[in-house]
């Protein structure tokens, strides 16, 4: 079952010069294992074209059950030098949020009100 990321996880987004990074925190620890698999860096790349020029690397993160992708070239330059509305980055947690993954089978939601799926 393909779900929306926001179904399972929160992000968190920062910057510093021209490298922005999204952390992506599962709201269930169990499900930081199957995210994995799923959240890879050729994915992150698919859903960040046009905007990443540089390299991405993915931390896991277990003891906080998290992931962390930094992503270099990704600001136009940073904030001082760039043209972009959002030269810092803040908006990419919800970009990442908006990426599809595949759930496993017999998956809910944390809190199924929230679900887009019913």
């Amino acid at each position: 079952m393909r779900v929306s990321l926001r179904e399972v996880a929160y992000t968190r987004s920062g910057d510093k010069s021209d490298t922005s990074n999204v952390g992506v925190v599962p709201y269930r620890p169990d499900d930081l294992a199957w995210l994995e698999r799923e959240l890879t860096v050729d994915r992150v790349r698919e859903a960040f074209s046009g905007l990443v020029v540089g390299d991405i690397r993915r931390y896991v993160l277990p003891g906080i059950h998290a992931l962390n992708f930094v992503m270099e070239h990704a600001l136009g330059g940073g904030v001082s030098r760039s043209l972009n509305l959002d030269a810092h980055g803040k908006s990419w947690g919800n970009l990442m949020l908006s990426m599809e993954v595949e759930a496993p089978q017999g998956w809910s939601p944390a809190w199924p009100e929230v679900s887009a799926h019913d």
